[in-house]
């Protein structure tokens, strides 16, 4: 039995994936992309305990997972992590700013896999200013193991609704340490409105979204082929893409239901939630947005430890015009006396969900 559109709009419809015959069930079942998320199998597994830390590294978050570093080893004890040029987002992000926080999540969290082999790393940041290397990490011994460096293989990009369990003040008190968490109903209530509207903006404003839908990644194929981006890979989407259901011309459409079901996912994931964390950096150089990334990345291992999810939703973050009000409004609310917001987290409970793609460390080695 081949796998017919037919039979592939049967198993779509309903928005639900429904196996139909051993041959539509046997390919579904192989819709999983493995090439793509071979690199979390592979942590650890270096003779360099450079190399280890830093194949724990390039599972951190950062923007949109385009994971913009490269890697280059000087001598026997230093890592240089340099930006890919290539690998931006002008529209959204013009100023780099959540950019270089990514880069503070990537620092953190290779800092953490090093320190459970008994290496402490020293970051010099920009050492040859802001249009150099990110920074030059240099390892040597007596570093003490970090407790959150558990939570690395569990640590996942959620992008689920959450369930509805809420959060309260005593659940995310060991949150703090990293951000200003928000749990009363009336600041959560405001604080859902402005991450609405931001979002709502960004998918009203074509050059902004277009810089989403072209890195979405549609299917196992693409998934494998550049595993990055915003992946859309199983079984469902395979299924949707066969039959001609999902693309990247849809989805900027605003009559079509791929376009339509993206908007009140988002919506519906930031009504979900029963808590947010909001980070905020006195000033906002370069060095204050690395730091921002770390302590993103600490929370988020915080999170996963305590049994908790947590989102991004940057949009009312981003330094473009179209969403001023909404960022005017949450610096008025957050930094009144001055001072950057430069993360906003959505938190709640949920199932766990699947690990996100990751480029192999070889193809982002300088000089492999």
């Amino acid at each position: 039995m081949s796998l017919s559109r037919r039979n592939v709009l049967a198993l779509v419809g309903g928005g639900t994936v429904i196996a139909a015959g051993s041959a539509t069930a046997g390919f579904l079942a192989t819709r999983t992309p493995e090439k793509a998320l071979a690199p979390w199998g592979l942590t650890g597994q270096y003779d360099d305990p450079r190399k280890n830390a830093l194949s724990f590294a390039l599972l951190a978050p950062n923007p949109h997972n385009i994971q913009p570093w490269l890697i280059e080893l000087d001598g026997d004890d230093t890592v240089i992590v340099h930006r890919d040029e290539n690998r931006g987002l002008p529209e959204t992000d013009p100023f780099d700013r959540q950019i270089t926080i990514g880069f503070g999540c990537f620092l953190e969290q290779m800092a953490i896999a090093a320190s459970t082999v008994g290496l402490t790393v020293d970051a010099a940041l920009f050492p040859d200013g802001d249009d150099g290397p990110v920074a030059r990490c240099t390892f040597s011994s007596g570093g003490s193991p970090d407790a959150l460096a558990a939570h690395i293989m569990e640590r996942r990009s959620y992008k689920e609704t959450f369930d509805e369990r809420q959060l309260s003040d005593n659940d995310v008190a060991p949150l703090r340490e990293y951000a200003t968490m928000v749990v009363t109903a009336d600041e959560v209530s405001n604080l859902k409105r402005i991450a609405t509207d931001a979002w709502l903006v960004e998918m009203q404003t074509p050059a902004k979204l277009k810089e989403s839908i072209d890195l979405l990644r549609i299917g196992k194929a693409e998934v494998n082929a550049n595993p990055d981006g915003i992946d859309l890979s199983g079984a469902f989407f395979d299924a949707l893409k066969f039959a001609g259901l999902a693309s990247r011309e849809a989805a900027m459409d605003p009559n079509d239901p791929n376009y339509q079901q993206a908007v009140q996912g988002m919506v519906d994931a930031v009504a979900s939630a029963s808590a947010f964390s909001v980070s905020v950096t006195a000033g906002n150089t370069r060095a204050d947005q690395i730091q921002a990334g770390r302590d993103w990345l600490r929370l988020n291992l915080a999170a996963t430890r305590a049994g908790i999810h947590i989102r991004p939703v940057s949009q009312a973050l981003q330094e473009y015009s179209e969403v001023k009000e909404q960022y005017d409004a949450i610096h008025r609310l957050y930094a009144p006396d001055g001072g950057t917001v430069q993360m906003l987290g959505i938190l709640g409970y949920g199932p766990q969900v699947p690990r996100t793609p990751r480029w192999p460390l070889e193809a982002k080695m300088m000089d492999a």
